[in-house]
């Protein structure tokens, strides 16, 4: 059996080839390829980093026990492998408690310790800001997007909004993204995005920020968080919704404080003020058939 001092001369260079191969790891590799990081690793909002990471380190853990597993594969099939001249079976073992032990142990270990982090990680996503610097509604529809800018009255009497038709995409699949509708936030700005549907479920996606959540008829469900760059993201529903699902696209823009007050300026002066909901009524629109019937307007 070898011993501890030329395990730890085994182990050493494989420790050290990992540690030149991660440091040799460029941000975007780092963070698994995923969308939502620049080239130099600046993140889309304060909380991609941490989704990031628990993505990428859960797969780590995982190869780690993959490669174990086919290694123990590989060596039983070579080790024990039938030989030339050898007839019947091999000796038949019942127990083997130590092995059994071990994939047991292991694996419960493992299924705790995913538990954990991830519950870490969603305690963080699912804390709400009750206070925080922007409040907006975003509403789904079959198939476009509403957003209502809240003020700060109680009554949203002081709000404002911008309401979205689906896209239309022309010949060859491109879609104008200039016709899409279009949700503005401030950089460095605490955001609390409250998520309401006027028809089915839907699913509020945007891919760079590395998170989504449903939306469902009479549940407000609410979503906080800080963009940390300026840039144009997309978005769109990521729960099937209907025949038009994949045309329930939007947009993010993420500005800085003075163009994004500039924005809802410029909706104040198209008249778009008030409650969102009330305006949508007074256009005659009715559950499934709001994108229709405000492109006609």
């Amino acid at each position: 059996m070898p011993s501890k001092r030329r395990l730890r001369w085994a182990v050493l260079p494989v420790g050290i080839a990992t540690a030149v191969a991660l440091a040799g790891c460029s941000p975007t590799q780092l963070h698994g390829f995923l969308p939502g990081f620049t080239a130099d690793g600046q993140a889309a909002t304060n909380h991609t980093d941490m989704v990031a990471g628990l993505w990428v380190n859960s797969w780590i853990v995982l190869l780690v026990v993959g490669v174990v597993t086919w290694g123990l594969m590989l060596w039983a099939m070579i080790v024990y492998r039938r030989r030339k001249g050898q007839v019947g079976l091999p000796v038949q073992l019942r127990y083997n408690m130590p092995i059994e032990i071990f994939y047991t142990i292991v694996p419960l270990i493992l299924v705790i310790g995913f538990f954990a982090f991830t519950a870490r990680d969603q305690n963080v996503l699912e804390t709400q800001n009750e206070h925080p610097d922007v409040s907006i509604v975003a509403i789904g529809k079959q198939w476009a997007w509403d957003f209502q800018y809240n003020g700060t009255q109680a009554d949203h009497s002081d709000a404002v909004w911008s309401m979205g038709v689906q896209a239309e995409p022309d010949k060859n699949g491109n879609v104008d993204q200039s016709k899409l509708p279009t949700l503005y936030l401030p950089v460095d700005e605490s955001v609390r995005i409250d998520l309401e549907s006027r028809d089915v479920a839907h699913s509020f996606w945007i891919i760079d920020f590395l998170y989504k959540k449903d939306l469902y008829i009479g549940k407000t469900n609410s979503w906080s968080f800080t963009p940390t760059r300026e840039g144009t993201y997309q978005g769109k529903c990521a729960e099937l919704c209907g025949e038009y699902h994949s045309a329930m696209l939007f947009v993010v823009k993420v500005v800085s404080k003075d163009e994004y007050q500039q924005h809802l300026q410029e909706l104040r002066d198209e008249g778009n003020t008030g409650d969102i909901t009330e305006a949508y009524d007074r256009l005659g629109n009715s559950p499934g058939t709001g994108a229709q019937n405000e492109g006609d307007h």
